[in-house]
């Protein structure tokens, strides 16, 4: 068995990159669109994290 496993993934900003400074060796970029939606609903829901929906209906939008 490899001792190179996978310990976490992550959606990061190239701004989060920035801070993390250069112990990333491995990235894989994805565009912005909307192929992590329902992945994303479903993390958000899990980590009470509120969506952009949640966020709308708050302001009253």
């Amino acid at each position: 068995m490899p001792s190179d496993r996978i310990v976490a993934v992550g959606f990061l900003t190239q701004g989060d990159l920035k801070l993390l400074g250069q112990g990333f060796d491995r990235l894989f970029p994805v565009t912005d669109d909307a192929t992590f939606d329902d992945l994303l609903k479903q993390l958000e829901g899990i980590t009470g994290v509120p969506t952009n929906e949640d966020a709308s209906k708050a302001a009253g939008k």
